[in-house]
């Protein structure tokens, strides 16, 4: 049985199985750069030459992140309640920015990850 909180049960990805997941990578916490806010249109590319922390400030407010790290420059985006990320849609299990998608979702999990080249892969109940 697959366990997201546990890696060593994950599935070995397969691009294939996207299709028909469940989307079990998109409830977990996901940190972002400053260039993946503003390629999802949360920042403009003037504010972001501001004052980081302010940016930051306006964004929990706006509850489209849950915190800041200073010291290393990463935001974690906010989750809905369920702990879905704010751009999977609930019915479809699909992300609905794929095209601006933040690099670590680009990159999870062929390159990075709990256990890189494995996923926490659930077939979606149709």
């Amino acid at each position: 049985m697959v366990n997201r909180d546990l890696p060593s049960t994950w599935t070995k990805y397969k691009f294939s199985n996207c299709k028909s997941c469940r989307g079990e990578c998109c409830v977990m916490p996901v940190e972002v750069h400053l260039q993946d806010l503003i390629r999802l249109g949360f920042v403009t590319a003037d504010e972001s030459c501001g004052s980081i922390k302010k940016v930051a400030q306006r964004l929990m407010r706006e509850k489209k992140i849950q915190s800041w790290r200073s010291g290393t420059g990463l935001f974690i985006l906010q989750q809905k309640v369920n702990q879905d990320c704010l751009m999977l849609d609930s019915k479809t299990r699909l992300c609905t920015c794929y095209e601006n998608r933040p690099d670590v979702c680009r990159k999870f999990p062929t390159e990075m990850g709990a256990r890189t080249g494995y996923c926490p892969y659930i077939k979606k109940i149709t």
